[in-house]
């Protein structure tokens, strides 16, 4: 188990539009380019694992820059193919914050970040929502999915623990990287569920249209 003071102060990070990665979640990868499989070999050599996944974020100058808040997942899973290729799991451990981009010679990002304000996060306790009316989401998630031509396990959704069903939604979602980072930074799980559902019925309505999709 991981505690706030097994954090490392300097993290890699692989910035991947539109992944998302949240606390107490597992996000899959595919990892294939030369430095990403450095960074995956370096990582295993470290006490703790940890790889931070980050949205990058191109600024109207073309520059390529990273957001200011990513979340950081341990390698918990490891597989290598034939073809010397990567599959690996990552388990969601902490949201941070990017401090500055720390220069040096691997062929991959690293950040020097900080931790203090996602406390929480570290928690082995799923986190409440009070408010979740499960109906009423599961009703317009419906609706969402059939305009997406998407099936579902119903009853695997319906009996799901809260934070479990709302963060795996909020990662396997299409939304847009911008979309995926207001997800990511909600400050807890009922602002998270009340922007996730913000986006489907954005969706629903055609996005920037003003007709409803059927």
């Amino acid at each position: 188990m991981i505690t706030a003071s097994d954090l490392p102060d300097t993290i890699p990070v692989f910035p991947l539009p539109g992944a998302l990665m949240l606390p107490r979640a597992r996000l899959p990868l595919h990892i294939f380019e030369p430095r990403y499989l450095a960074m995956i070999e370096d990582c295993m050599k470290t006490k703790t694992r940890l790889i931070g996944m980050i949205q990058p974020r191109e600024t109207p100058g073309g520059e390529k820059r990273l957001q200011a808040i990513g979340c950081a997942g341990r390698l918990t899973g490891f597989s290598e193919t034939e073809d010397g290729r990567y599959m690996v799991t990552l388990s969601g451990m902490s949201r941070f914050r990017v401090r500055a981009e720390v220069q040096g010679f691997t062929p991959y990002r690293r950040c020097l970040v900080e931790w203090s304000p996602f406390g929480r996060d570290l928690s082995r306790e799923d986190e409440t929502d009070p408010g979740f009316d499960r109906p009423a989401f599961l009703a317009v998630l419906g609706r969402y999915l059939t305009t997406l031509n998407l099936a579902t396990d119903w009853d695997s959704l319906k009996e799901a623990e809260t934070e479990l069903l709302i963060n795996s939604l909020s990662m396997l979602c299409p939304f847009t990287p911008e979309d995926k980072q207001a997800l990511l930074e909600a400050p807890s799980l009922s602002t998270r569920r009340e922007t996730l559902v913000t986006l489907i019925e954005f969706a629903l309505r055609g996005g920037a249209n003003d007709e409803v999709m059927q």
